[in-house]
């Protein structure tokens, strides 16, 4: 079990743009996977991009069988590896919601995402993946593939009045977000 240092907000690297996976079902490919998943696990999170953990790569993890306690009241995600991802939004309706991210840790802030999404990607073995999902399934993709265009969700924000510290807004969540 390896747990990698997740980089913070102000980090340069986690404003670049991360470049595409050329090599699948490799022993590299495969220990990132690891390595995030370890990572993602031992933070609570809901999901972890290879950029945040300084791998510039188009790999982002997310989803879980059993229930977050940084987001306990979210639907489950199906656990999923996604490589080279593609997100097409369906519609034209958006939906405000609070976001934290293991990179900004100890906050949250209402972010405006697309409702319903049609993304496309590889798993690490290169099998394709081809969804549909709204509602938090959406916005965590969107969440962690930003991640790879090198924006963070306050970028996102509409409003900086709904940003603020997740122990002054959900203090009931504080403990969860220890990040």
């Amino acid at each position: 079990m390896t747990v990698r240092d997740i980089l913070k907000m102000g980090d340069a690297r986690l404003l670049r743009v991360a470049q595409p996976v050329t090599g699948f079902d490799t022993d590299a490919l495969h220990l990132l996977v690891t390595d995030l998943l370890d990572t993602m696990h031992a933070a609570n999170g809901a999901g972890l991009a290879a950029p945040q953990i300084g791998v510039d790569l188009q790999v982002v993890i997310f989803g879980s069988n059993a229930r977050n306690p940084r987001y306990p009241d979210r639907p489950l995600v199906p656990p999923t590896v996604l490589v080279n991802p593609v997100i097409m939004p369906l519609g034209e309706t958006m939906e405000d919601d609070w976001e934290g991210c293991l990179s900004v840790p100890g906050m949250r802030g209402i972010v405006p995402r697309w409702a319903r999404i049609h993304y496309t990607g590889f798993d690490q073995y290169g099998d394709p993946i081809d969804r549909v999902a709204d509602g938090f399934h959406a916005r965590v993709v969107q969440h962690e593939c930003d991640h790879l265009w090198g924006k963070l969700y306050p970028m996102r924000m509409a409003d900086m009045a709904q940003f603020g510290f997740t122990e002054v807004l959900f203090p009931d969540l504080a403990d969860a977000d220890d990040d």
